[in-house]
This record gives C-alpha cells, sequence and structure tokens, in this order.
C-alpha cells in the first residue's frame, strides 16, 4: 500500500471510500493531500489555504501515516486536538491500516497532579464551598481509575472550575525527579507515550510552549519530529506572540509571598524571618498597585511603558518590588534543598525575577525606535534557571540573574484589573524568533480556511518570518451563490455613531422572523455583546417572541454551543471566541449577523506599537497590517455559516463600509463567493426559496 500514489487512496474504490461510510472523492482534496505529501518528502514549508469542506485533515493525515517518519500534529484549540485524535485520526488510521501509533499530548495544567490533590485532601478547610467539596471528591475518584489523568474526560467538573487549579500543576510549583508521587505521574506518563508514538497531537500553545523551554535547556516536553503539521495556522502569529511574551501580576507576587512563608515555616523556620520577608513582598506589590491607580482613567485601564502617568513613582515601586523578589528568592536559595516545597517557591521567585528584568531597561518618549516607550526586552532569560528537575541553590540565583538580549523592540504595558495589576511584555515581530524553530530537514505544514488576502501569502508568512515556504489555495467545493447570500443593508449609521448598534438589531429582526433556523450574532467588542443582547431581548419582548437568547458569558462556551443545538430557533450573541472553531451545520444555523468590520481595537498596546513601527519606517499601517488582520478576521466570521454541503442561511454585515469604502472591495473579495444583494426584499425572497425547497 505504501507503494500507492497518494491519489489512490482517494478513489472511489480506494480505501477511503471502502472504510467511510459516505465519503465522495474531492479533487482538491487530493491535490492538496498530494502538495503536503511533496513537502513532506522534500522536508519543505508549505502554507497551505483549504477552503471549507475540502476536507484537510484527512488531506494531510493519509501522507502523514503512509510516509513515515515521527509527525507532529499541532491544532488551535485542545477541543479540535481532542477531536482529530478521537475521531479523526484512528478512522482514517483504520481505513489505510497503516502500522502507526498515537499519542495525545497536552500542557500539563491538563493532567491531576497526584502530590497536589492529596495536599489539598489534608485542607480541606482551603474549600470555599459545599460544591468544591464535592469537585475534589469526584477528582479523587477520577485520579484513582483514569489511565490519563486528563481532567477534559471529567465532565462532571467544570472546566473553568477554580479547584482544577490547586489539583494541577505548573511550571513553577512542580517538584520534578523529586515528586514522591513521579512513579504515578500523568504528565510523565503522557510524555513517555508521546516519545514512543509515531504521531503525536499537541496544540498551539504546547508546541510554543516547546520551544521556549528548548530555547532555555529544557528538550523533554516535545519529542523531536520529522514532520510538523500545523493545523488552523492563522492562529500562529498570536500564539507565538503570547509565548515570546511574559507577564507578571501582583495576584502572583501574592501567591508567591504566601507559598514562601508557608514552607519557610514549615521546613526552615530558623533560616530566616519568614513573615517579615513575605510581609515585605506583599507591601512592595501593593505598593506598586496603588502607584498604577490613574491607570483606571484611561483607556482600557492600561498604558503603554511610556504613557504611564507617574513615571518616576512607578519606576521607584517597580524598584522596590523588584529587590523584594530577589530577596527572597536569595532566602529561598539557601534553603532550597531540605525541602521540595522549598524548591518549588524558590522556583517561582526566580521565574517572576527574570519576568521583572524585562521592565528594568529605561527608555520613554524621546528616545530612538527601539527605546521608545516599547522598549527594548534586553533582559529575557538565557536559560531555565531551573528546568522540570532538582536544582541546586546556586543554579537557582545564576539562573534567574542570567540574560540575554532579544533580537528586536517589544512593547511593554501595565493593566489594571479590579483586584490585580499586570504587567506585560511581548515581541513587536515574531518572524525572527520563530523561523529559527524550523530545524534543518524537517517538513513544516500550515493549513488553514484563512491565510491568504485575496490569494497573497504575503501577510501571513512575514509574520512568521516564512520567506521561502511554499504556498497554495485550494477551494472550497461549495456552491456557495446557491447556498449563501450576503446581505450588506442600506442606510446604516456610521459604524462609530451612537444609534448603529440600534439599527442593527432594528435591521436585524426581520431576518430573524424569516430565518428558520438559529442565529449566530457576532460582535467585534463585548460592549456589543451586551448592548446587542439587551436590545433583543427588548425587541423580543415587545414583539411577543419568546425565541430563545444566548449571550457570550452566561456559561462556557461549550455550555452555550450545546444548548444552542438542542433549542428551536436559537440567537447566540458572542464575541471573539465564537468567530472561529464552530461548527453547526444544516439547519442549526442560517443566519449569521456580524455587527461591524473586525479592526483590531487601536488601543491595544502590542497593536499600537506595531502601527507605530510600521509607520516609523514609511509603511501605511492600515493597508499593511490592520486591513489584513481585519480581512483574515471577517473570513472566519462569515466561515460560520456554510460548513457542509447541504448548509444554506444568510450572512448580514451591518457595516456599509464593506461596500461603500475604497479598502471595502479588498475585504468582500476575501470572502467565499456569497450571491450578494442591499436590498432586504432580497433576502426575505432568498428565505422564502429557501424554505420552500425544504419543504418539497
Amino acid at each position: 500500500m505504501l507503494d500507492l500514489d497518494i491519489s489512490e487512496f482517494f478513489d472511489e474504490d480506494g480505501p477511503l471510500a471502502t472504510a467511510l461510510p459516505g465519503y465522495k472523492p474531492r479533487p482538491s482534496q487530493v491535490e492538496l493531500s498530494q502538495a503536503i505529501g511533496q513537502a513532506i518528502q522534500d522536508r519543505a514549508t508549505l502554507v497551505a489555504e483549504a477552503g471549507t469542506g475540502i476536507g484537510k485533515t484527512w488531506a494531510y493525515l493519509v501522507p502523514a501515516f503512509i510516509q513515515g517518519g515521527k509527525v507532529l500534529i499541532s491544532t488551535g484549540t485542545r477541543t479540535l486536538q481532542d477531536q482529530l485524535f478521537a475521531r479523526d485520526l484512528p478512522r482514517v488510521r483504520a481505513a489505510l491500516a497503516a502500522p502507526v501509533t498515537a499519542a495525545l499530548l497536552k500542557g500539563r495544567g491538563n493532567y491531576v497532579c497526584h502530590y497536589h490533590l492529596e495536599r489539598l485532601q489534608g485542607d480541606e478547610r482551603a474549600l470555599k464551598s459545599r460544591s468544591e467539596i464535592q469537585q475534589l471528591r469526584q477528582i479523587q475518584v477520577f485520579a484513582g481509575i483514569s489511565k490519563t489523568g486528563d481532567r477534559g474526560d471529567l465532565a462532571q467538573v467544570p472546566e473553568d472550575a477554580e479547584i482544577w487549579q490547586r489539583v494541577t500543576s505548573t511550571r513553577e510549583n512542580c517538584l520534578g525527579q523529586e515528586c514522591p508521587r513521579i512513579r504515578d505521574c500523568f504528565v510523565v506518563k503522557a510524555r513517555r507515550q508521546a516519545q514512543e508514538a509515531d504521531v503525536v497531537v499537541v496544540n498551539h500553545a504546547l508546541f510554543m510552549a516547546d520551544l521556549m523551554l528548548r530555547e532555555e535547556g529544557v528538550t523533554d516536553l516535545l519529542p523531536e519530529a520529522d514532520t510538523v503539521i500545523f493545523d488552523e495556522a492563522h492562529q500562529l502569529p498570536d500564539t507565538a506572540t503570547r509565548f515570546l511574551g511574559s507577564s507578571v501580576s501582583t495576584h502572583q507576587l501574592m501567591d508567591f509571598g504566601r507559598a514562601l512563608e508557608v514552607a519557610g515555616l514549615a521546613y526552615a523556620r530558623e533560616a530566616a524571618k519568614w513573615s517579615d520577608v513575605s510581609r515585605h513582598l506583599e507591601t512592595a506589590a501593593r505598593e506598586l498597585r496603588l502607584t498604577c491607580a490613574p491607570l483606571d482613567k484611561m483607556p482600557g485601564r492600561k498604558a503603554t511603558f511610556e504613557a504611564i502617568p507617574n513615571p518616576e513613582e512607578f519606576d521607584e515601586a517597580l524598584l522596590a518590588l523588584r529587590e523584594a523578589v530577589d530577596s527572597a528568592t536569595k532566602a529561598l536559595g539557601a534553603v532550597a534543598e531540605k525541602h521540595p516545597d522549598l524548591m518549588a517557591a524558590a522556583r517561582s521567585g526566580a521565574e517572576i525575577s527574570v519576568k521583572l528584568k524585562r521592565w528594568a531597561t529605561p527608555g520613554r518618549a524621546g528616545g530612538a525606535l527601539d527605546d521608545e516607550g516599547w522598549g527594548r526586552d534586553d533582559q529575557a532569560p538565557a536559560q531555565d534557571p531551573l528546568g522540570d528537575g532538582p536544582s541546586t541553590p546556586a543554579a537557582i540565583l545564576e539562573g534567574a540573574a542570567l540574560a540575554e538580549q532579544w533580537t528586536g523592540p517589544a512593547v511593554r504595558w501595565v493593566e489594571h484589573g479590579l483586584h490585580h495589576v499586570r504587567l506585560h511584555s511581548a515581541p513587536l515581530s515574531v518572524a525572527q524568533a520563530f523561523s529559527k524553530f524550523r530545524k534543518p530537514g524537517q517538513a513544516w505544514i500550515m493549513t488553514s480556511a484563512t491565510l491568504s488576502i485575496n490569494g497573497e501569502f504575503t501577510h501571513f508568512t512575514s509574520q512568521l518570518g516564512l520567506d521561502r515556504a511554499r504556498t497554495g489555495k485550494w477551494e472550497s467545493p461549495f456552491d456557495y451563490p446557491e447556498q449563501a447570500l450576503l446581505f450588506v443593508p442600506r442606510g446604516m449609521p456610521e459604524p462609530q455613531s451612537p444609534q448603529f448598534l440600534d439599527r442593527f438589531v432594528q435591521t436585524l429582526l426581520p431576518l430573524l422572523e424569516a430565518s428558520p433556523g438559529g442565529t449566530l450574532v457576532l460582535c467585534t467588542t463585548l460592549r456589543a455583546v451586551d448592548k446587542v443582547a439587551n436590545l433583543l431581548a427588548d425587541a423580543f419582548d415587545d414583539a411577543g417572541h419568546d425565541w430563545p437568547l444566548l449571550k457570550q458569558g452566561e456559561g462556557t462556551r461549550r455550555d452555550l454551543l450545546d444548548r444552542f443545538c438542542k433549542l428551536e430557533h436559537p440567537v447566540l450573541v458572542g464575541s471573539a471566541s465564537f468567530w472561529e472553531g464552530i461548527d453547526l451545520p444544516g439547519d442549526v444555523l442560517t443566519l449569521v449577523a456580524i455587527d461591524k468590520l473586525p479592526f483590531a481595537p487601536p488601543d491595544d498596546p502590542v497593536i499600537e506599537a506595531r502601527l507605530r513601527a510600521c509607520r516609523a519606517q514609511g509603511g501605511n499601517p492600515f493597508s499593511e497590517y490592520q486591513l489584513p488582520e481585519a480581512a483574515i478576521s471577517l473570513k472566519q466570521g462569515a466561515g460560520r455559516l456554510i460548513r457542509t454541503e447541504s448548509d444554506w442561511g444568510v450572512l448580514m454585515v451591518g457595516d456599509a463600509r464593506l461596500v461603500e469604502k475604497p479598502y471595502g472591495k479588498r475585504l468582500w473579495r476575501g470572502l467565499p463567493p456569497f450571491a450578494r444583494t442591499r436590498e432586504l426584499e432580497e433576502v426575505l425572497a432568498f428565505y422564502r426559496r429557501k424554505r420552500a425547497s425544504q419543504d418539497q
């Protein structure tokens, strides 16, 4: 079988058609699979845009299975990761009768930690409610019978339950080889299985975490691979930015203070006045919070380094905090070998110390590009100060002090929450850092439905430094002009107008009455989600409609989508997390409404800094950055409507700039080729025609 041409696996009488009921050969799927197979054979980088409905998962699984070697598949989310491992991968493997083994690997926070679970069991007073006591008991039973310890397998305890934070480990508080339950460790078992498997399924966050740890000298997280396949690759730039940056919060500092006091008093009481050390640290953290109080009056309650209202007070408070952290870490380092809890606390201190050093570089308004506001992140750690195993106190302190220069500028900003302050840093560009992670002789396959802008891949490839990548676009097999209609209503106010959302909802109501299935309303901000949901609720009451109204924030995304599929004529209002990764086929979803064009908010510190950098280099920030990003986001949102060959419906975009502004053409041309109209009557006629055909 391995000698067959890839196309033979997709034939009408091939192994896929024989083993998978309802399988239909698609020329675009075959061509995509052949291109992926060639890239794997050539050890090349391929950026492949695969339109919805092509079957890109099978297109990359077939060559991955038949061409051998170690394969790493990275998905955009843990949900997609589970779906790939539990459904798609076994089906294709069985169809091909491929003798490959597979493993699923997630970040350590997804696995129950026996050590932390037992510590919490011994201190049930730490539990906040009866529900948490019940959740703890459920986790205890689960940990005793589960083979994986994957918290996603325990549906009785919600994903966002706070108790998970106390029964899982972090890199900072993991005891590594010194843990008394190391032999039972679910993380160790999962990593061992990944090392032995032919195909390993991970997610982008874990992949980036592995790359960062390899830079720091830790090499046992992910196995070496001959081929890396990135599914939903459009998420990689944001994921890379997040992981190449760092953040420290006053909440984290308070936790560190409490942990060091408890460990110090328990195992090294005579070594230091631990309560004083903890109190000094907490005082410094609170002083920093106080100096950041003016941020409450600033947009988004945040400010870049150069825009901090009281810079001298802030710098003084930050210096005092750094000294307090360093002093605490030094005290812990002197006794860390006495007990694993002391070592874990020392690890936390060293990590925080390194992150705070990123804020030590002076430079505010008036400097050169590298020193202006976003500064240079010239204090990034050269290596992991503590690794995943035992470390000496000397290594802890040495690691905390190590630093090396980044290769490019970074943006730093402060965020003031209700109960905490968070210091952030992120690189302006991840291109140079990300591109160097591809090993010689390693094939990289990047695929998604949204990678190009009007057929051009430059925006995506330049973001990740993939200058020599092969690119290709394979169109969807769907009959978009017949299946869907794009509606941009006339007479809408300007998007910034106070009347815009009111008019948007008024225009939406006739479509809700005509649409037989569910409706997904996608908003560009959380504020708009609240406003639109309230307006819809009032409109439903006035008109006597009892349609179920669901709103982001009233449950987890999974819960809301499950309810959406079970209800009759539901309306779900959501923001960013609902723009992608959602499949609602058939009559479950027959209307998608987008309020405004999804331009990124200009007050986002990273985006603001990137726009300024583009302008400083003589570029056009709008056309070179904002417009391409909006095009990809709009394409993702529109992609929720048609997921199968039998889907149909209307996409309403309330923002008239899509057709009335010159740049709008670049946006709507990037959308699937829906039929288009600006007339409400044509939309209603579309619904009547489709409903009539459904009734026949």
